[in-house]
């Protein structure tokens, strides 16, 4: 082949390995823009974007708990840059914040649940792996009493070794009682890793590790999003309870006070009544009792001066006195003063 031919085949083949060149770049740019416009729809359906890490976590675990999750909106896996372009275009604020946490390997939810719902959510969603040698747990594990899947045979030193009680029953190792074999705290050893994975016992709890939360321009931190709820409905249950006091305070008309401060109104206008004599049914009854003790008080005071025509006693208490005193009184062969007898005495003193 001549030199000349060599080299126009160079050329060419260069040329088509750059066309080949260009033509993933094309398509690579048009995916990317595909992919962003897929996220501006899920920003645009879902009003809150969850970032949880994808670093370190067991496959077969997170995705079960992905799987869960799934229920409550959409799990996808994007690249960090997309997604910020997304939210970019989109003119979502705050980027600068939320991209502090776009680092590393990421899934993102998206979802219409409140992010401290959410937080709270992931907290419940919990899966278990097997001990690896090391591990610290935290919490109490116990063994139960009951057979297990185990022949007798050497496995029985490794019983002994881990001080678990066993008997040898129906062909298998049998745990004897309730066993304590990790407190809260301690770490797995190899012999008891590998007994807990023959026994199908996993006991190290894995969770999502959620880095933060993005809606509307705010960006929640999981430290935030926790909440005590117990503690939350007392704090609320004071503050309704000290709102209410102000509000009955105040008289402002809202619902949960308007009964009770109809009935200190009521209160308030039957004592008023009473205290200036103004006669109304509620008050009737009050004012004549207090008038007939005035009336009384009167007489007894100006009996030492003027001639009432009336002896004047001690007050009379009829209406404060019980059934049996009356009749006790109308045994009594002496004859009272009674209040007409006392009304004439007054009437006389001023014509």
């Amino acid at each position: 082949m001549r030199a000349k031919t060599r080299a126009q085949l160079a050329e060419l083949m260069s040329e088509l390995t750059e066309a080949k060149k260009v033509e993933r770049v094309r398509k690579a740019i048009s995916l990317k823009a595909e992919i962003v416009e897929e996220i501006k729809g899920l920003l645009n359906q879902y009003g809150v974007l969850a970032v949880i890490s994808a670093d370190a976590t067991p496959t077969a675990e997170s995705r079960k708990i992905f799987n869960k999750v799934s229920n409550y909106g959409v799990v996808r896996l994007y690249k960090n840059s997309l997604v910020l372009r997304a939210l970019d275009e989109l003119g979502a604020g705050n980027l600068d914040e939320i991209a502090k946490y776009l680092t590393g390997s990421n899934v993102f939810v998206f979802t219409n649940m409140n992010p401290f719902e959410f937080a709270r959510l992931l907290d419940r969603l919990v899966e278990y792996r097997y001990a690896k040698p090391g591990d610290v747990v935290d919490f109490d594990v116990e063994l139960a009493p009951g057979p297990t899947d185990i022949k007798p045979g050497p496995s029985m030193s490794l019983f002994g070794k881990l001080k678990i009680p066993t008997q040898v029953r129906e062909g298998v190792v049998w745990i004897a009682r309730d066993t304590k074999i990790l407190k809260a705290g301690d770490k797995v050893s190899p012999e008891l890793c590998s007994l807990l994975r023959r026994l199908g016992i996993p006991i190290i709890p894995v969770r999502l590790k959620l880095k933060a939360v993005y809606e509307s321009g705010r960006v929640y931190l999981p430290e935030n999003l926790k909440i005590d709820l117990e503690e939350f409905k007392k704090s609320f249950a004071a503050a309704a309870s000290a709102s209410r006091t102000l509000a009955l305070e105040l008289a402002l008309p809202v619902a949960e006070v308007v009964p009770e401060l109809i009935l200190r109104a009521y209160r308030a206008s039957v004592e008023l009544a009473a205290a200036i004599g103004y006669v109304i049914p509620e008050v009737i009854q009050g004012l004549f009792v207090r008038a007939l003790a005035q009336a009384v008080a009167l007489a007894q005071a100006l009996s030492g001066r003027v001639d009432l025509g009336v002896p004047v006693g001690a007050p009379r208490a009829e209406a404060r006195e019980t059934e049996p005193r009356k009749k006790e009184e109308e045994e009594k062969p002496e004859k009272e003063v009674g209040e007409e007898e006392i009304a004439e005495g007054i009437a006389s003193l001023f014509g």
